[in-house]
């Protein structure tokens, strides 16, 4: 692929954008990190092309075409305006921006460049999540009427646990809702093909001190010793029980997690419908779960001789080699990079655009506001 891609932030994510990247043929010819030396450490360790001193730099640089932004949340409204200002298509991970206004105006400075722009909702391309979707919309379910549903993680749990995910300042108000359960209002708003329109959040600070180095720390990285630790009190949510009104009178409940002990990456959803069920988790990403009432329950493996040609697509291996997280950005960016190859987005992209970025802000905004206040809030559209 004669396209030449350049990456800001090298952590856990980011390392999974190149070798995604690198598995599609994309050349990727530079990286940014947040420090300049730790960052060639990193590059050095995962096999990575050369590191750019700034966002800027790497803009400037004319032989890039797109740039994916993987760094910490508050720093992404502001290196996707140098991206975007510099001519360059971008891929941002969520959240787009820490807030509805930052989101709004991306999706306009999108908008009037041409450019192709993505976020980085990776759970969609799970190829049974678009199988899924195509159900809906034939309608062999029937109208959508309940969607629950959970994501539960524990690389959390413990007191000494850390990240940067951890801090406000970088992070944003909302941290397992913002960092999870924002990919699981977007996959079941894709899937049901429905958007939410009113909030009613519990918001949990479960763990209310934690204790962590001076240093960053990588996301999931083991606890280190307890010398020379810091304490610091917690405000943001660890957890969250969050119910919802849907579009069309559809209704919805969602639980978040970051502190379930045994959950390492645990997502799941149920959409019933007024004839027939669909259930998928992210434990078992092959089988999608149709139920009935009259007829024996059916379980659908991830097969391309077996699913629409919308899921066909996606599937990257035979029947009964399991595809998992990692080849969901694959899936992803091979629909951005058809787009990025032929100029800019196609009338329908087949991937989540700034768009797409902005309502999931304005949802977890919503429910931001819902726990403060202690009612339902209506989504600002």
């Amino acid at each position: 692929m004669d396209v030449k891609a350049g990456v800001v932030g090298i952590g856990f994510i980011g390392a999974a954008h190149i070798e995604a990247l690198r598995r599609l043929g994309v050349h990727v010819a530079g990286v940014v990190g947040s420090a300049p030396a730790r960052a060639r450490v990193r590059a050095a360790a995962i096999g990575s092309p050369p590191v750019y001193e700034s966002v800027d730099d790497l803009a400037a640089d004319p032989s890039i075409d797109v740039i994916h932004i993987a760094s910490p949340n508050h720093a992404h409204a502001d290196q996707v305006r140098v991206c975007l200002d510099a001519g360059k298509h971008v891929v941002c991970e969520k959240p787009l921006a820490l807030g509805p206004k930052d989101t709004a105006d991306l999706v306009m400075r999108a908008t009037e460049t041409g450019l192709v722009n993505a976020v980085c909702f990776n759970t969609r391309f799970y190829p049974l999540n678009h199988q899924a979707m195509a159900m809906v919309q034939n309608g062999e379910i029937g109208e959508p009427r309940f969607i629950t549903g959970s994501y539960h993680q524990d690389w959390l749990l413990q007191d000494t646990d850390w990240n940067w995910r951890l801090d406000p300042g970088q992070a944003g108000e909302l941290r397992a809702v913002a960092d999870i359960g924002s990919h699981w209002l977007d996959l079941t708003r894709f899937v049901s093909g429905k958007r939410v329109v009113e909030v009613m959040a519990d918001l949990h600070t479960l763990v209310p001190v934690r204790r962590h180095p001076a240093g960053p720390v990588e996301t999931f990285a083991m606890p280190g010793g307890d010398a020379d630790l810091i304490e610091e009190a917690m405000s943001s949510d660890d957890a969250a029980g969050i119910l919802l009104r849907y579009e069309g009178g559809t209704r919805g409940a969602v639980t978040v997690s970051q502190v379930s002990p045994g959950r390492r990456n645990s997502l799941g959803y149920e959409v019933d419908g007024s004839s027939a069920a669909l259930a998928w988790s992210s434990e078992r990403p092959d089988d999608l779960w149709i139920g009935h009432r009259g007829l024996p329950n059916e379980l659908l493996h991830r097969d391309p001789a077996l699913v629409v040609p919308e899921a066909a697509d996606l599937i990257g291996y035979p029947a009964g080699h399991v595809e998992g997280f990692p080849d969901t950005f694959r899936a992803l960016f091979s629909r951005v990079y058809r787009d990025i190859e032929a100029g800019g987005p196609s009338p329908e992209p087949g991937y989540p655009t700034f768009a797409d970025g902005h309502d999931a802000v304005l949802v977890t905004d919503a429910i931001a506001t819902s726990h403060r206040e202690r009612r339902w809030i209506e989504v600002q559209r």
